[in-house]
């Protein structure tokens, strides 16, 4: 699979400078958790939910979480763990001769025990599967969540993953925050090599202070939560070798609601692109504020983001590219007549390169460019946004 691989290959040759590298479900761990991007939701009892997971890899989804979890009420559990297993069978035999059809899948669990009877009742199409996402992570739980994946690993003989959910409300509250995110830390740190990516469970956070933000306002706009990003970032994301990959929260909206505060996309960037009547249906289904997060969430040291919605995944993925501009500072960083360090003027001549600074940020932009590619040098998200939402 590879990103913006939807498109026609002719229609990537004039968008990117570098295209976005093909990988797999067994490439290393450090490509995949970069490469996620928009991971999209699905409740595990969706009846054709086989068909759904091959329709949106055709969209350009390369990784889903299969919900057993909040989105399910309680008394539908384990009708929703019957269907995921037969799903799973559907999608195995279908895509026998097709792997490549099939995104980085994920089920997302309520409790410990599930794991490993899942991965039993799976059998062979357990191939299909990449990991788990573990909710209202914390060290106490995260334990048992950990011990059960390792040992449901051993038992099919097959790489898993998991991706615990930062969402408990002992993360939230400042007076148990930093205990909390000491011992997360431990905890992850232990079993570094199964964890993927954090993610962040922002509407939790929000659901214990009875918050919710409209459309016109990003996480960040919401202080108590801004605040939480900010310290997981600060202790769970260093970029010393401690850290992980820490994924966006979910934007919840998806469709016209009234408008308080006036769009947040300039026209300049659409009319240059043609493509003004992109803007105004980007705007009527309230994405302008997902694009603005998306761009905060990069700004704040997050890469990727849940989705709940498929329109949500073409502007992830569009602003995920590394621009021209991007790469040509992260190439000049890490040359290696640089390694002494010293200060150079950007090729584009509109800022300063401070070499030993700004050298992880270069490495992490040359990861995400290998896995999203590099546009053109007069390739902007608009043509990235139009040609991922023709497809």
């Amino acid at each position: 699979m590879r990103h913006f691989g939807h498109i026609p290959s002719a229609s990537r040759a004039g968008l990117f400078h570098q295209e976005p590298a093909e990988f797999t479900a067994d490439s290393p761990a450090n490509t995949l958790a970069v490469a996620l991007g928009a991971t999209l939701y699905s409740p595990a009892t969706r009846p054709r939910l086989a068909d759904d997971v091959r329709k949106q890899a055709a969209r350009g989804v390369v990784s889903m979480v299969l919900c057993l979890e909040d989105s399910i009420a309680d008394a539908d559990v384990e009708a929703a763990e019957t269907n995921l297993v037969r799903q799973f069978a559907d999608l195995a035999a279908e895509t026998a001769q097709a792997p490549q059809d099939v995104p980085l899948l994920f089920v997302r669990v309520r409790e410990p025990h599930q794991i490993t009877d899942l991965v039993a009742r799976l059998g062979d199409s357990v191939r299909l599967l990449s990991g788990f996402v573990l909710p209202k992570f914390t060290e106490r739980r995260g334990h048992a969540f950990l011990e059960a994946l390792t040992a449901a690993e051993k038992a099919c003989g097959r790489r898993l993953f998991a991706m615990p959910v930062l969402e408990s409300p002992e993360l939230l509250h400042l007076e148990t925050r930093a205990e909390t995110l000491a011992g997360i830390a431990v905890t992850v740190d232990k079993y570094r090599d199964r964890v993927l990516a954090l993610r962040l469970g922002v509407t939790d956070f929000c659901s214990a202070y009875g918050l919710r933000r409209s459309p016109d306002m990003t996480a960040y706009d919401v202080q108590l939560v801004a605040h939480v990003i900010a310290d997981v970032v600060n202790v769970l994301g260093r970029s010393d070798g401690t850290g992980f990959t820490i994924t966006g929260p979910v934007w919840e909206y998806f469709r016209l609601g009234e408008r308080m505060f006036k769009p947040q996309l300039r026209r300049s960037p659409f009319l240059e692109g043609r493509a003004e009547d992109l803007r105004t249906a980007l705007i009527e289904h309230d994405l302008d504020g997902l694009l603005r997060e998306i761009e905060l969430d990069r700004a704040n040291g997050l890469l990727g983001k849940t989705c709940i919605h498929p329109t949500h995944v073409v502007p992830v993925h569009a602003l995920s590219v590394v621009s021209h501009e991007e790469f040509s500072d992260a190439q000049d960083i890490l040359r290696p007549e640089r390694g002494g360090g010293g200060v150079l003027r950007s090729a584009y001549t509109n800022k300063m390169n401070e070499v030993k600074p700004h050298r992880a940020w270069a490495e992490r932009t040359l990861l995400r460019a290998e896995v999203f590619g590099v546009a053109k040098e007069d390739v902007g998200f608009v043509d990235l946004l139009t040609a991922g939402l023709a497809g």
